[in-house]
């Protein structure tokens, strides 16, 4: 019987997935393009290979999405007080040039602030990030045409990013390489990618998913530093490993990890923290003093409660909401019929975190783009999470436009945005939903419907499990059938073959 390291290799030496022959809504829709693929096609033959058509439409889709922002950059931001909301625009980028001191050209984190926000409130990678931009915008001309060129420097540094998160994403499956194409053309990605510097952790995060991938643990984890060092959601990647680790008894890779990420992040916050610690403590105090705001159902209870909770109980009931969800991660990482792809528990566990957060901005959806595009890539179930995020992403500036347009109210009132709330709720629980029902379910999984294990796992990938709990402690000595491939899952003993 070959192993399994012979079997993976033989399996990843086929041809790649082709999603117009195994996914209905992509093969209606390639039908825009000509239809899909032909049995006589000459694949592998062209300068044209799958991660470049995706890299360059993801190019194309950030180009949409700052086309979208023109009226604003033409006059919405700097004049009018609901314009940039009615035309849905908004970006955080041309305000906080001046208003976190780099047109003044104060150091961030070692620099006070006049006003109210006393230092910068991002963490130190991204307030990093913030400053190169600063230095690249010219410092000539009205502070309009400053702001103006620093949102077209950050919208230039953000589009790598995008390419970056794309690329990364698509060779991360080896033989899924067109699942790219659903990050590179995800609405809610036109849409939120320059409201914020978010794209900066996704991009870092999304190499680590490829290295770990790979089998580069050490560098997985220095990049998971980074992207931690940039904002706080990647730290919870390292939870998910942790129980596939232990599952799988790979303790040395997770330690690597681990030790990766610890000093990458040190190198990044130690100098700033030894030498500015006020600035550099700001973004954490910030996030725990924040009261609730936009996004979240805590608002809604807020809003709708006559003695709403104080912001020491949110922080204390949504916390325990989060570890209530991590503790339901952890079960069933460690009780699934077949140890779960990390891929699909990284996506449970960021979106676990969004779910029960006190806030909800519309660009945190780029933390979970390229997770669902690896956890479940199917394009209906992309595209109903997607078109609730787009229906908040309106909802949200409809109702900033409507509190912010005094008598006239403009927009969308409050139990509207309520329910514009709840749908980003309900799409995001879907995708979960679905998610772990291929948990449960492996053979509704469509990653694993080709006889794969984990292609996005590392080392995890046809590794045995040493601990599991339940009825995964003591699993059928038969093989499971999924689609034409012949796989005993969790055995360093594979076969491969038609069924």
């Amino acid at each position: 019987m070959p192993s399994a390291e012979s079997t993976q290799a033989s399996v990843h030496a086929t041809d790649p997935v082709r999603p117009t022959k195994e996914d209905e809504v992509a093969a209606n829709g390639s039908e825009l393009i000509g239809g899909p693929i032909g049995r006589r096609a000459l694949l592998g033959t062209s300068w044209w290979t799958p991660v470049r058509i995706v890299a360059l439409m993801a190019i194309g889709v950030f180009a949409l999405g700052l086309v979208q922002k023109a009226p604003c950059y033409n006059g919405a931001w700097f004049f009018g007080a609901s314009s940039q909301y009615t035309h849905a625009c908004y970006s955080d980028i041309p305000h906080l040039y001046q208003g976190r001191g780099f047109a003044d050209g104060l150091v961030p984190y070692f620099d006070k602030l006049p006003g109210d926000m006393q230092y910068l409130e991002y963490p130190v990678l991204t307030g990093v990030f913030m400053e190169v931009a600063s230095w690249l915008t010219p410092g000539s001309g009205t502070i309009q045409d400053q702001e103006q060129w620093y949102w077209m420097v950050n919208a230039g540094m953000l589009m790598v990013c995008a390419a970056v998160v794309v690329v990364c994403v698509s060779r991360t499956h080896a033989r899924r390489p067109w699942d790219g194409l659903l990050v590179a053309v995800a609405p809610a990605l036109a849409l939120t990618a320059t409201i914020n510097w978010d794209l900066l952790a996704v991009a870092l995060t999304a190499a680590a998913m490829l290295m770990w991938s790979r089998g580069r643990s050490l560098a997985f984890g220095v990049l998971l530093g980074l992207a931690t060092a940039a904002k706080l959601y990647p730290v919870f990647l390292l939870g998910p490993l942790f129980l596939l680790c232990w599952r799988a008894g790979k303790w040395r890779d997770f330690g690597k990890a681990l030790g990766g990420a610890v000093v990458a992040w040190l190198v990044v916050n130690l100098p700033v923290m030894l030498f500015a610690f006020h600035g550099w403590s700001k973004f954490y105090t910030f996030s725990q003093e924040r009261g609730v705001d936009f996004g979240s159902f805590w608002l809604i209870m807020a809003q709708n409660s006559k003695n709403p909770l104080s912001t020491e109980n949110v922080n204390l009931f949504a916390m325990l909401l989060v570890l209530l969800c991590c503790v339901g991660i952890a079960v069933l990482a460690l009780t699934a019929p077949r140890r779960p792809r990390f891929a699909q528990l990284a996506f449970l566990i960021v979106a676990a975190f969004i779910i029960t957060n006190k806030v909800y901005s519309p660009q945190y959806v780029l933390w979970l783009i390229p997770l669902a595009a690896l956890a479940r890539p199917k394009w209906r179930d992309f595209l109903i999470w997607q078109a609730c995020e787009v229906a908040y992403f309106l909802g949200i500036w409809m109702y900033l436009a409507y509190t912010t347009s005094g008598d006239a109210h403009k927009g969308l009132p409050t139990d509207g945005y309520h329910w514009a709330i709840g749908l980003h709720l309900l799409g995001t629980l879907y995708l979960c939903a679905v998610v772990v029902r291929d948990i449960l379910m492996p053979d509704r999984d469509v990653v694993r419907r080709a006889g794969e294990d984990d292609p996005s796992g590392g080392v995890l990938d046809g590794a045995e499990d040493v601990f599991a709990l339940g009825l995964a402690a003591h699993p059928p000595r038969h093989a499971a059938h999924l689609g034409t491939q012949h796989v005993e899952w969790g055995s360093h003993d594979q076969a491969g073959g038609p069924a």
